[in-house]
């Protein structure tokens, strides 16, 4: 499979699960899944206003502050506070969890899989990085801010532009800002 291009302007903006907001989906599998049946979603929401996060029952997330002031994260009863942008925070979706915003709205990149099925972890880079996706994993590298490019392909993504990268892809991504690194691994049979 090559990889695939994904612009930010061919999103289409969706309602929240709970409608409390709207989100646009980067990127998701089984590609055309809703919030019901993926195995993984990546998507940038833009928040409003404070209020509570959707449950979603058997999923991890990772969710990470783009733009704004920040905010402050009730998970279970437990406040987490992220106020500076480009650090990704892991939580369970099955927890009840309140957003409070620091002063304003924020733009945030949330990562999600059924844990069941699959891991994920996001790494921030700010550099040339090397994809090598391996066996049973895919890739997918989101401009956060500024822009990259991939050498031998002559592509140039700009902010929150997207590329997703199959197992066995080998590429260098030049990165003129911040990339969100999402890395998606199957789980398997155990």
């Amino acid at each position: 499979m090559a990889l695939q291009v994904l612009r930010a302007q061919d999103r289409t903006p969706a309602p929240w699960k709970n409608g409390g907001g709207v989100t646009s989906e980067v990127a998701a599998r089984p590609e055309g899944a809703g919030t019901g049946d993926f195995v993984w979603r990546v998507s940038i929401a833009d928040v409003a206003q404070s209020g509570p996060f959707s449950v979603f029952e058997g999923v991890d997330r990772i969710i990470t502050v783009v733009d704004g002031p920040g905010m402050a994260l009730t998970v279970d009863g437990t406040s987490y506070e992220m106020a500076v942008p480009y650090e990704p925070f892991a939580f369970s979706g099955d927890s009840e969890t309140q957003c409070e915003l620091l002063g304003g709205p924020i733009v945030d990149f949330n990562v999600m899989v059924r844990r069941a099925d699959a891991t994920a972890g996001v790494r921030i880079m700010r550099d040339r990085v090397a994809v090598r996706p391996g066996t049973g994993t895919c890739v997918l590298a989101v401009v956060l801010h500024g822009s990259a490019a991939l050498g031998r392909e002559s592509v140039r993504l700009g902010r929150l532009d997207a590329v997703l990268f199959a197992e066995g892809d080998a590429h260098d991504i030049d990165v003129d800002g911040v990339l969100a690194l999402v890395t998606v691994a199957d789980r398997g049979e155990d």
